[in-house]
C-alpha cells in the first residue's frame, strides 16, 4: 500500500527546546479536496522551508512545518518498503525527548486540517512512529482538554484522535490514568446533539479504544448508565444517514453497543438485520483481525492502525462479473479482486493489490495496485458518495474499474499469475469505511458495453452462515469448541509454544505470535518471543524473534 515506514534516527539538529510554543501561519492552505497547495520542498532538502541553515527555528515552528511536510507527501508514497520521508525521521528524533513529544501533540492538534482525507491517519502514523511517551507526558496531553486548546472543530477532532491513539498505544494502568473523570466527561459530552460530527465520531472511537482495557470499559458503562437515554442508542440511528460523517457515527455507535457497552434488553444488531435477499457477504471467517463488518455483512470499516483486509464469500472461475462499492470515507482503500493465494499482512501494510494474485483500485491516491507496484489512473479522486465499479471478465482476461460511471483502462496484469478462483476483496487504512453491493440491490452504474453477472444472483448462503456475530460472542463460541488443551488461544489450531516478553503471557503458536505487535492479553508492546519446550526436554528456552 505504500505507507509502511521504518524508524530511523538522524543526527541532533539545532533545535531550541526552550523556545516559545506558538504558531504563525505560513500562507499555506488546503483546498476542499484536502490537497495541500503550499510551496516548499521536503524537510530534508537543502534550502527547504523547515530547517534553514541561515536561522535557528523554534521547536514549535519546526514541528509544525515537519507535520505539514508529512501531510504534503504521505499520499504520494507508493512503495511498500519506502525510505521514511525526512520529515518523519526528524520528528522521530525530536520526540525522543518529552518536550519534543509534547510539541508534536500540540502541532498535530493545531496543524492537521479537518478536511484532509488522510488527516486522522497521519496523526496516528506520527504518534505510532514516535517513542513511547512518559506517563507525565501523557497526563499533560489529557490536561489539554481543559487548559491548552482553543476550541475549534479541527482542534477538538484532532485531540480526540490523539486520545484514541494513546488509549490503544498504552497498556493497563497508563490507559486507566488517562481516562480521568475530566477525560471521560469530555468524550461523553462530545456525543451531545449539536456537536460537530467529526468531533462526535472520533470521541466515539476514543471511547471504544479506552474500553479495550477492562477497568476503563466498566467505568464507561457505569457513566453511560446514569444517562436517562444512552447517547449511543440515539447516535445509532444515523447508521443509514446520507450525510457520510453521521453515517460513520451511526456505524461506530452500533458497533460499541454490540461489542463493548451492552444494554440489557437490547437485541444484538445481527438479530434484527435484514439479510433475506443477501446471498453474498464479506467473509467474517476470512478477514484480518481488526476489520469491523456490519450485521448485514455488506459494510466494512477499519479503526485500527494496521491495514485490514477482507474477501467476500463467493468465488468465481469463469464468465464476466461485476460489483459496486459505495465510498463512505475518501481516504486510502485498495478495492478490487483477489484469490485465495493472496495474503493479508496487516501490520506490514500488505493487502489487496500487494501480491501477484490480486489487483486493486485506490481512488484517494489515484493508483492501480498489483504485485506491490502501483501505476496511476486517469479517473477523478473519490469522495464520500462516490461509487466504484469493479468488473472482472475471466473469459477475456480483463479487469476494468469505473468511478461514478466513468470507466478506466483495461487491466490484464493479474492474469499472469492467477487464472481463476477470484473473490471481491478490499483493504482499508485507518478510519476508512465503504459499503459493498454484490447485486442484492440494483447497481447504480452497471456496465453498458458487455454482458455481466452479479454474485448475488448465482450464490447461495444458509441462514447460519449469514449471521455476523459480535466479536465477543464469536470468541465465546470458539472457546466452547472441542480443542486440544495446548492449542493456540488465537487460531485454536497449532500448539501454543510461545511466551511473549517482557509481559510473559503464554498461549500462542509460532504463526500467530509472528503477526502480533502487542500482547492480546495486556496490550503491552512485544519486545521478543520465546519458544518454550517440554519440561523433560534437555533444551533450554530459546528467544526466536524480536520485534
Amino acid at each position: 500500500m505504500g505507507v509502511c515506514l521504518c524508524k530511523d534516527k538522524v543526527e541532533e539538529g539545532y533545535l531550541n527546546e526552550n523556545s516559545r510554543d506558538s504558531y504563525t501561519a505560513s500562507g499555506t492552505d488546503f483546498g476542499n479536496d484536502g490537497t495541500h497547495h503550499g510551496g516548499g520542498r521536503m524537510a530534508g532538502s537543502h534550502g527547504g522551508r523547515c530547517l534553514r541553515a541561515d536561522r535557528k527555528a523554534s521547536l514549535s515552528d519546526t514541528v509544525d512545518d515537519l507535520v505539514k511536510e508529512t501531510l504534503d507527501i504521505i499520499g504520494s508514497i507508493v512503495d511498500n518498503e519506502p525510505e521514511p520521508p525526512n520529515s518523519m525521521v526528524m520528528l522521530h528524533d525530536i520526540t525522543d525527548k518529552p518536550t519534543g513529544w509534547i510539541q508534536l501533540v500540540k502541532s498535530l492538534i493545531r496543524v492537521v486540517p479537518l478536511e484532509h482525507p488522510m488527516g486522522p491517519s497521519v496523526i496516528t502514523l506520527l504518534l505510532d512512529d514516535s517513542p513511547l511517551p512518559t506517563k507525565d507526558s501523557v497526563l499533560e496531553v489529557a490536561d489539554m482538554i481543559t487548559h491548552s486548546i482553543r476550541r475549534t472543530p479541527k482542534r477538538e477532532r484532532n485531540l480526540c484522535v490523539i486520545l484514541g491513539c494513546l488509549a490503544e498505544k498504552l497498556a493497563g494502568p497508563s490507559s486507566i490514568a488517562v481516562l480521568s473523570d475530566v477525560t471521560l466527561g469530555y468524550l461523553l459530552g462530545n456525543l451531545d446533539e449539536g456537536i460537530n460530527p467529526d468531533v462526535m465520531l472520533f470521541s466515539l472511537i476514543a471511547l471504544e479504544k479506552f474500553a479495550q482495557t477492562s477497568e476503563n470499559k466498566a467505568t464507561i458503562k457505569r457513566k453511560l448508565a446514569l444517562y436517562p437515554e444512552n447517547p449511543l442508542t440515539r447516535l445509532e440511528r444515523h447508521m443509514n444517514s446520507k450525510e457520510f460523517i453521521l453515517r460513520q457515527v451511526g456505524f461506530c455507535a452500533r458497533w460499541c453497543l454490540d461489542n463493548y457497552f451492552l444494554i440489557d434488553g437490547r437485541k444484538y444488531s445481527y438479530e434484527v438485520a435484514d439479510v433475506g435477499n443477501v446471498n453474498v457477504m464479506l467473509n467474517t471467517r476470512d478477514v484480518s483481525e481488526y476489520l469491523k463488518i456490519s450485521p448485514d455483512g455488506l459494510e466494512a470499516r477499519c479503526d485500527s492502525y494496521s491495514f485490514e483486509s477482507v474477501r467476500c464469500t463467493f468465488q468465481v472461475n469463469t464468465g464476466c462479473w461485476y460489483y459496486e462499492v459505495l465510498i463512505i470515507t475518501p481516504g486510502v482503500m485498495q478495492i478490487g479482486w483477489a484469490t485465495k493465494d493472496s495474503n493479508f499482512l496487516s501490520h506490514e501494510g500488505y493487502g489487496i493489490g500487494d501480491d501477484a494474485y490480486s489487483i486493486a483500485f485506490d481512488g484517494c491516491r489515484k493508483l492501480i495496485w498489483h504485485n506491490a507496484r502501483s501505476m496511476s489512473h486517469d479517473l477523478h479522486i473519490w469522495k464520500g458518495g462516490s461509487v466504484l465499479g469493479c468488473l472482472l471478465d475471466l473469459d477475456a482476461r480483463e479487469v476494468i474499474f469505473s468511478l461514478d460511471g466513468v470507466e478506466g483502462g483495461i487491466l490484464k496484469q493479474v492474469f499472469g499469475s492467477a487464472k481463476d478462483g477470484f473473490f471481491a476483496a478490499a483493504s482499508f487504512m485507518s478510519f476508512q469505511q465503504c459499503r459493498f453491493n454484490f447485486g442484492s440491490t440494483p447497481f447504480v452504474h452497471p456496465p453498458k458495453n458487455r454482458q455481466f453477472m452479479s454474485f448475488n444472483d448465482h450464490a447461495e448462503m444458509n441462514d447460519q452462515d449469514k449471521i455476523v456475530l459480535p466479536r465477543h460472542l464469536f470468541l465465546e463460541q470458539l472457546r466452547k469448541l472441542s480443542v486440544r488443551e495446548d492449542s493456540c488461544t488465537l487460531c485454536f489450531d497449532m500448539s501454543a509454544s510461545i511466551r511473549i516478553e517482557p509481559c510473559k503471557h503464554r498461549g500462542f503458536c509460532t504463526n500467530c505470535a509472528a503477526q502480533l505487535q502487542f500482547c492480546p492479553m495486556c496490550r503491552a508492546e512485544i519486545v521478543s518471543t520465546v519458544q518454550e519446550v517440554a519440561l523433560d526436554s534437555p533444551l533450554s528456552d530459546e528467544v526466536i524473534a524480536t520485534t
